[in-house]
């Protein structure tokens, strides 16, 4: 696809626009997430690479990893991302090893850009100083949570008694400072969405409370939230495959077996997600 067709900020050229996946709790399905809007892109005709900010996991590159594996096993051609690793630096000193790690990401940054047009970067399930540097250059920041108010701790503290918002916690905090560290930068902004992973399918008074909440920190700290994933074993299944829902069709499911009703409504899912970032060079793009 030409470059052409990605809305770049004026007066930096080839920049890549950033999706950043972060959130300092681990389990809310970030990497297997961030892999299947990797996938997403790629199947619309984007270039995208990644950048994987947690090199002790690896979560998001060993998905990828598998990918190769399964494509040169089968003999397939599949589209992949350009992925890096940037792993957190060894140097003793507080302030050396942060610009360690600044000059590190800003370089993993730099050889993608100009290559790609988009660059989807997953974060550690903690607060590390290369995270925050990813949220305050994204563009796009995608926070998975599960439904629950022990996933919702992390964007607030909530009254037990009532369920009303005392305050941010202290990851809503570090976005919000991320937020003025990135318009003091370039003037630009962070478009922050909260993907509710693997909300429930049956009506519940906690699934309304959570609701509520979510609804009040939309006003209150500028968060927008949409459903994200639901709690299905094809995501287990097809980590092991590199594949993502994206892929299942042309795979005829998983070991051939067909698509099955839950799969069917798992891409439904998943296109509903990707819509509900409302990136703004797909809008150009089918605009």
């Amino acid at each position: 696809m030409p470059d052409s067709d990605i809305n770049r900020p004026e007066g930096i050229p080839d920049r890549p626009y950033l999706i950043v996946l972060g959130n300092e709790k681990g389990g809310s399905g970030k990497s297997t997430t961030a892999m299947h809007i990797v996938v997403s892109l790629l199947a619309e005709g984007y270039k995208v690479g990644t950048i994987d900010l947690d090199a002790r996991q690896k979560s998001l590159t060993r998905y990828i990893e598998n990918r190769r594996k399964y494509c040169s096993k089968n003999g397939l051609e599949m589209p992949m991302p350009r992925e890096l690793v940037v792993p957190k630096s060894e140097l003793r000193t507080a302030d050396e090893a942060e610009a360690d790690e600044k000059q590190r990401f800003e370089q993993a940054y730099l050889t993608l850009a100009g290559n790609v047009d988009v660059v989807v970067i997953d974060c550690p399930g903690s607060d590390t100083y290369l995270s925050r540097l990813a949220h305050t250059a994204a563009d796009t920041l995608v926070t998975p949570v599960n439904d629950s108010f022990v996933d919702l701790d992390l964007l607030a503290h909530i009254d037990p008694e009532t369920y009303a918002v005392q305050g941010p916690s202290l990851y809503a905090e570090m976005v919000w400072k991320a937020r003025q560290r990135r318009a003091v930068a370039d003037g630009g902004s962070i478009d922050w969405v909260v993907l509710r992973n693997r909300v429930g399918t049956l009506h519940a008074k906690n699934k309304e409370r959570v609701e509520a909440v979510l609804s009040e920190l939309s006003k209150r700290i500028g968060v927008r939230y949409v459903s994200g994933l639901g709690e299905r074993v094809v995501y287990r299944e097809l980590f092991l495959r590199g594949l993502t829902l994206i892929d299942l069709k042309q795979q005829g499911g998983i070991d051939g077996r067909g698509l099955s009703l839950s799969h069917v409504a798992a891409r439904q899912e998943l296109r509903a997600l990707v819509n509900a970032l409302n990136l703004p060079f797909r809008k150009a793009k089918v605009g």
